[in-house]
């Protein structure tokens, strides 16, 4: 596989997909639309290598998009662009059925008809990756259960119900119309590049600048937790090495409550930064309303990658999480126009 198309390449995973990639000698053509969260400076380390492109256009654009496919001799797609704030969806979730079922929709029958136009090995070849979540298979108890491949779906928000939509259409193509499709589920993810609007990011700055914390509920809910960059090597695995039609989880098998994650933060950044009050962070913690159909707990069995592919997450939470730390604090540059300027005003959530 030499050219791997990316949509929502200029986003979070996809931009750590991007660079990963393009260091690995891929070409890289990087589709986005560009909505607040897309970000092309968070590809600034690869924007002016040569085995590297950025088009700016929309997934449910068909026409465009299969035009791309052709003009590239894309060899693999790579579909991450998605609306995933939850928040955001329970404020306005036809915006997440445009883009994440609609839009893939659209990609779908691009691809589908470039792929129908390849021949001998290029055709064998190709694969389709849908990338998912774990907030498609719900909620789970606090003391019990995990989420596996075949658990069944029961999204309990707009973005999981769109997501979940969204996964069964690539099936559809792969069954009904025979795209090689292969897909992944992944835990909540965390690392540089982050938009500051989830849990980590927002807690790290706004502990950095001694604001308060704000946690849904009384922080129990549990996530699953996994650095960026593993989850990317495992993306490549799943699309150079994964069997077509079927899909893998992804997880860090690091669990904490969010109030955990939250503190965890506090502390590293009272030894790195200490407040001049000389107050201890966690005093900025304050608990908030809890968002409706907030999830428990998710928690996912990576056994089925780690067994037919090879992939292990590398770090531990709390060492992930310290190096991210430290990224936010060398990289003002990223995330301080986001904060200070070209996001005022934006609705920034409590958790995740």
């Amino acid at each position: 596989m030499r050219s791997v198309l990316i949509t929502g390449g200029a986003g979070f995973i996809g931009s750590a997909v991007a660079r990963r990639l393009v260091g690995k000698g891929y070409r890289v053509v990087n589709v986005d639309k560009l909505t607040y969260a897309g970000n092309l400076a968070s590809l600034r380390d690869v924007e002016d290598r040569e085995n590297y492109r950025f088009v700016q256009a929309d997934i449910a654009d068909q026409g465009r998009i299969r035009a791309l496919l052709e003009e590239e001799a894309i060899d693999g797609v790579m579909h991450l662009a998605a609306e995933s704030h939850v928040d955001r969806s329970i404020d306005g979730p036809a915006a997440f059925v445009e883009t994440n079922v609609v839009g893939t929709v659209a990609l779908l029958s691009a691809t589908l008809d470039y792929w129908r136009s390849l021949g001998g090995e290029r055709r064998e070849a190709f694969r389709f990756h849908h990338v998912s979540t774990d907030e498609v298979f719900g909620d789970l108890p606090l003391d019990s259960g995990i989420f596996v491949e075949d658990t069944p779906y029961a999204p309990s928000s707009p973005y999981s119900a769109s997501k979940a939509a969204s996964d069964h259409f690539v099936r559809a193509w792969h069954h009904t119309y025979g795209l090689p499709v292969v897909l992944s589920n992944c835990s909540n993810n965390y690392g540089p590049y982050h938009f500051p609007e989830k849990l980590i990011p927002l807690v790290t700055l706004n502990a950095l600048e001694g604001k308060e914390l704000p946690v849904y509920g009384k922080g129990e809910n549990v996530r699953d937790w996994l650095l960026v960059d593993d989850h990317a090597a495992a993306l490549e695995l799943v699309l150079t090495r994964g069997a077509i039609g079927e899909s893998y989880n992804v997880g860090g098998s690091q669990e904490r409550t969010n109030l955990v994650v939250v503190e965890t933060i506090c502390d590293i950044l009272d030894e790195r930064r200490p407040l001049a009050s000389g107050r201890g962070r966690r005093e900025l913690i304050r608990f908030v309303t809890d968002r409706p159909g907030h999830d428990r707990r998710y928690a996912i069995d990576s056994s089925k990658i780690a067994r037919e592919l090879g992939w292990r997450h590398s770090v531990t939470f709390e060492e992930g999480l310290a190096k991210t730390i430290d990224w936010y604090l060398d990289n003002r540059w990223w995330w301080g126009p986001i904060r200070d300027g070209s996001y005022a005003g934006e609705r920034l959530g409590a958790g995740a």
